[in-house]
């Protein structure tokens, strides 16, 4: 099964317990700063590992709550799966619970839960009125029907059932994806004596792998990712969803700060002008005006810019969606999809969030002409429809691409025949990047396959699909192998496959013991000693025994006669032959020794390895040759 990594957040106003809610869950306390200890409030976003088995492993991020803070926690959240509402059961429902609410829905987080905390400060009475009060208040929100749980970090009461919930929850949602470019936006910047300079964050999207070759964007500098970790703990390579830090080379402290993303691909865009869509809080204090500064929250980045309108001058209320444009004072790395909060600089306050409609915005007039352009870039061109369906169900047939794209069967049948759509199975369509993914994707597992295990033909295809098959349809996968087969990039033999030009061998290290193992068979002739003590002899342990005599097996270099004794391959068929021209058509076991002048030890064995290979075949004492 293939590991998936997730993070959580806690949210919610000041002093409702996110710190010791985490604390509890996790034995960690995550104010780390003299100042969050001395004013008892989170500055800093903090991390702890939460659970981790061979199937999940799920971090917590505990983001500020009070409102001084609010841009650390934009960036905590804009990096999580899940988050968990924290409301005291003293006070219910404050202003930052609300603000932070809007933060949430603005950013597209849809798992979550609520933890009432703090019950053992209240009765029962008290508790339930408290329901009622965050009932409504959530109503029309992401979170009007999340679970509701009651804890008390102090007592421990219910933090079992939330942890129990929380992992439920996660093992029931998708995994960020993995398979993409890399992508990390950084949350922090810190130094360590002897090491250099450190960037953490989570892990948006892609694997990094240390020792690989990165890039800070906007700035461009190139790096390399000389160590990583996941919690403390040093770890070859980190995945989408995980908590990470990064020691990088060729690159100071003062060159990085929060708000850089480290990617793997050049194929991200930087840009200053965002063609965006957005919709803002419903209780606006002051009107948002035409080419107001704006304070822009993306990733862990916070950039000024402009907000600037095509259809209208100003906003006070609005329930739809506004499609518009942001125009940034500095460069940030985006993509289409990224979502954003945008709050106004003075006074204070969050005004809404969106998504990235197109990040290479350009420069449009004024009226409903601009506004119709940005309505089809924001539902994307037929072939954009197309290859986004195709992206998220891996393949599809005609009537569910029409369906899923809405659009005419024409359009979408024009559209498949261009050369990035490859039909297949006779019923299916799919994509040829995604295709050149998978086929990418199998031959990196095959090669590590071979690697550790190249005395084997190959892997079994049941055991080389299992965990392929948790994204990828298994038809779209015997797909990519069969044609993989025809182009020859793999080989398939029997139920077992490999890499094309892949060709079964004894391990490099293990090479020159083998070679002397199957020299001294050799000379021993039929007279041999048990093979094990030609193994002992050779100097080859015991745990690779066993793959290596069914190599040599395989490969006809060894001939096994029975537990204990075995021939070197050219000996075996010498003998075979010089007792088939000495001997009549029907011999006995007497007439044998005579041949071959071996004792019974010998003899009796090798000629039931005779029997068992179909060269002869025995009748009471005696044995007649096939022909």
């Amino acid at each position: 099964m293939e590991k998936r990594y997730f993070t959580i957040g806690m949210a919610g106003h000041i002093d409702h317990g996110k710190t010791s809610l985490t604390k509890a869950l996790t034995n960690v306390d995550t104010d780390r700063l003299k100042e969050e200890k001395e004013r008892q409030i989170s500055i800093e976003l903090g991390f702890a590992p939460l659970y981790e088995d061979n199937e999940i492993q799920i971090s917590v991020i505990d983001v500020p709550g009070h409102e001084r803070f609010i841009r650390q926690m934009i960036a905590g959240v804009a990096g999580i799966d899940l988050v968990v509402l924290v409301v005291a059961a003293d006070e219910g429902v404050m202003p930052q619970t609300r603000e932070h609410l809007d933060i949430l829905k603005f950013l597209g987080v849809k798992n979550g839960l609520v933890a009432i905390s703090k019950i053992d400060r209240v009765d029962e009475e008290f508790i339930e009125l408290v329901k009622d009060d965050i009932l409504e208040e959530l109503s029309g929100t992401v979170f009007e029907d999340a679970p509701f749980v009651l804890v008390d970090s102090l007592s421990k009461k219910g933090i079992d059932e939330m942890k129990a919930l929380i992992i439920q929850k996660l093992k029931e949602q998708e995994m960020r994806d993995a398979k993409g470019a890399f992508r990390l936006p950084i949350d922090q910047v810190f130094t360590i004596k002897g090491q250099g300079t450190v960037v953490r964050g989570t892990v948006y999207e892609g694997t990094v792998v240390e020792g690989q070759i990165l890039k800070i964007m906007p700035k461009g500098l190139g790096v390399r990712a000389r160590q990583i970790q996941v919690h403390h703990s040093p770890a070859e390579r980190a995945f989408a969803g995980q908590r990470t830090a990064i020691n990088l080379s060729g690159v100071s402290k003062e060159d990085v700060e929060r708000g850089d993303v480290l990617v793997s691909s050049e194929h991200f865009l930087v840009t200053k002008t965002l063609d965006v869509a957005i919709r803002v809080v419903e209780d606006l204090e002051h009107m948002v005006k035409q080419r107001m500064p704006i304070k822009l929250h993306i990733g862990t980045a916070e950039v000024m810019g402009r907000i600037v309108f095509f259809d209208r001058n100003e906003i006070k209320e609005e329930n739809g969606e506004i499609l518009c444009q942001l125009r940034l004072e500095e460069e940030i790395l985006t993509k289409r999809g990224d979502r954003f909060i945008l709050r106004r600089p003075s006074p204070q306050e969050t005004i809404g969030g969106g998504w990235v409609i197109d990040p290479r915005g350009d420069k449009y007039r004024f009226g409903n002409q601009t506004i119709e352009e940005l309505e089809k870039k924001k539902v994307g061109s037929p072939k954009e429809r197309i290859t986004a369906a195709l992206m998220e169900a891996k393949c599809l047939p005609l009537d569910e691409l029409i369906k899923r794209t809405s659009l005419d069967e024409f359009t979408v049948t024009e559209k498949l025949n261009e050369k990035e759509f490859v039909f297949f199975d006779g019923k299916e369509y799919t994509l040829q990047l995604l295709i050149n993914s998978i086929e990418e994707d199998i031959f990196d597992r095959l090669q590590d396959y071979h690697l550790l295990y190249s005395m084997k033909i190959g892997i079994n295809k049941a055991v080389l699909l299992q965990t392929l098959q948790k994204r990828v349809p298994k038809h779209l996968l015997d797909f990519v192998i069969e044609n993989g087969i025809t182009n020859h990039i793999f080989n398939r033999r029997g139920q077992f496959v490999s890499i094309a030009n892949f060709v079964p061998h004894v391990p490099k290290n293990w090479a020159k013991r083998t070679e002397n193992l199957i020299a001294e068979l050799k000379k021993d002739g039929l007279k041999v000693r048990s093979l094990k003590e030609y193994f002992t002899d050779a100097g080859i342990p015991g745990t690779l025994e066993a793959d290596l005599r069914r190599f040599l097996e395989e490969e006809g270099v060894l001939v096994l006669l029975d537990a204990q004794f075995a021939y070197h391959g050219d000996v075996f068929q010498q003998a075979v032959a010089k007792l088939r021209s000495q001997t009549e058509a029907e011999f006995d076991v007497g007439a044998a020794k005579d041949v071959l002048e071996l004792s019974r030890k010998y003899m009796i064995p090798f000629l039931e390895k005779l029997d068992s290979m179909g060269l002869t075949k025995r009748l009471e004492n005696k044995r007649i040759w096939n022909k």
